[in-house]
């Protein structure tokens, strides 16, 4: 479930700074760090919540490419939304945030208006009223460098 955002004219984003924002985010939400694995034996399923401390394991995936026609764009994000190898919910993949570049990576990783950030979030633990709270907490998290923890505010499967 892609969600594409670009930015306002004049306003600019920082890659690292926004790549620290979503560890804090995954850091308090269990669900974009839950794997679910179907047991056919015993018809039941299991889920496993991975330790934010296990360097390694990837819990997201955090990519960065470029575009120079709105073909190719529109081939990016025709992936994010059909490419099911994308995300992985029983190996906990569950959230990917994808940075497009217009013709070149900045050098200091700067997105501007012309960029593109695409969210994407396997459908089985994300809907659009999630979305919200993760904004929330990402603005947080962006401007502040630190994120609250509320468990009325906190994303779980159950919800």
């Amino acid at each position: 479930m892609p969600f594409p955002y670009r930015l306002h004219s004049h306003h600019t984003l920082s890659a690292q700074h926004l790549r620290h924002a979503l560890e804090l985010i995954i850091t308090k939400h269990q669900s974009l760090r839950t794997s679910l694995i179907f047991h056919t034996g015993n018809n039941q399923q299991l889920q496993q919540i991975f330790d934010m401390n296990n360097s390694i394991r990837q819990l997201f995936t955090f990519i960065e490419s470029t575009y120079e026609t709105d073909e190719q764009l529109n081939e990016i994000l025709h992936d994010e939304r059909r490419n099911p190898h994308l995300l992985n919910l029983t190996q906990g993949l569950v959230f990917r945030c994808h940075i497009i570049y217009y013709r070149q990576i900045s050098s200091n990783h700067l997105l501007s208006h012309k960029d593109l950030l695409i969210f994407n979030f396997h459908h089985a633990l994300f809907d659009f009223p999630s979305m919200e709270v993760f904004l929330h907490d990402l603005n947080q998290a962006y401007t502040t460098d630190q994120l609250l923890y509320d468990d009325n505010t906190t994303l779980r499967y159950i919800d």
